[in-house]
């Protein structure tokens, strides 16, 4: 569904068309589409959260964190807005936030393994090797493979 400016557009069909722009990865597209819906509905917490995923895509960190953020008051058990949230505060070297950030998903969903192998990974470089095994474990037991790796690297 291509967006026409023919007629007024729904939130939904402004999130959908972000959406269609996003999986041929025109984020900028993406965005403009986003926020159309956001502008037509400002708790539409999925539109923010894609929109915080597109400029992530474009490397724009601290828009992704304010979308995901924006998210989070919206809809508090988004579980996958305080993982990405994190892993981007990680990489702005804010452990302190990210850590919160994984801490509250597991809260939340003790069952989403990539988090407890994200949490595991800035444990690592917390240097908190024992903690960090036991969270690739629990990764791991929880069926994500790509725990196997870090077991192998820092806790063997």
């Amino acid at each position: 569904m291509l967006c026409t400016l023919g007629y007024a557009q729904s939130a939904k069909e402004f999130y959908n068309a972000g959406n269609e722009k996003f999986d041929i990865r025109k984020y900028q597209e993406a965005i403009e589409l986003y926020s159309k819906a956001i502008a037509k509905d400002k708790n539409y917490a999925i539109a923010y959260y894609n929109r915080g995923l597109a400029k992530n895509n474009l490397k724009d960190a601290t828009g992704a964190v304010a979308d995901f953020t924006k998210t989070i008051e919206i809809d508090p058990e988004f579980v996958a807005a305080y993982n990405n949230r994190g892993l981007l505060k990680k990489s702005l070297s804010d452990y302190e936030g990210a850590m919160k950030d994984y801490t509250t998903a597991i809260e939340k969903d003790s069952l989403f393994a990539a988090v407890y192998l994200n949490r595991g990974s800035l444990k690592v470089l917390m240097e908190q090797k024992e903690e960090a095994c036991a969270d690739f474990r629990k990764a791991l037991e929880l069926g994500n493979q790509k725990a196997f790796e870090s077991i192998a690297k820092f806790c063997e």
